[in-house]
This record gives structure tokens, C-alpha cells and sequence, in this order.
């Protein structure tokens, strides 16, 4: 079965990642089969420092809107 790496910025909280962790595990199991047991979801933690998107430091980015 896989293992999924999971690259997101760091602030998320232990119950996010347990949720997505269940989501992804059950998404696996239904798709590829077997069972939940073989599925393994690793979180790597980013700094925005550490990430750019098109040649810009997330930290450097203007914070996004919030949804109307």
C-alpha cells in the first residue's frame, strides 16, 4: 500500500492533520483496496521562508483576503 507525504505549511494543528490523515487513509482504501493498516501518511512541517512559488518566498507574499 502507500505512503503519502504531505508537504504543507506549518500551523496546522494535531486534529487537522489526524482528519486528513483518516481522509486520505480511507480515499486509499477505496480506491487502490486493501486495507487501512497499509496506508501510511507522513507530515513534513514548511516554513514560508522555506517555499516559493514563482520565484517569491510564501513569507514574502501579501497575506490572502479572506472569502466575501
Amino acid at each position: 500500500m502507500p505512503t503519502l507525504r504531505v508537504e504543507l505549511f506549518e500551523g496546522r494543528t494535531p486534529e487537522q492533520k489526524a482528519a486528513l490523515a483518516k481522509e486520505l487513509t480511507e480515499a486509499c482504501v477505496r480506491v487502490l483496496g486493501g486495507s487501512a493498516g497499509g496506508v501510511d501518511v507522513v507530515f513534513y512541517d514548511v516554513a514560508r521562508h522555506d517555499w516559493a512559488t514563482g520565484g517569491v518566498l510564501w513569507s514574502e507574499q501579501a497575506p490572502a483576503k479572506p472569502a466575501a
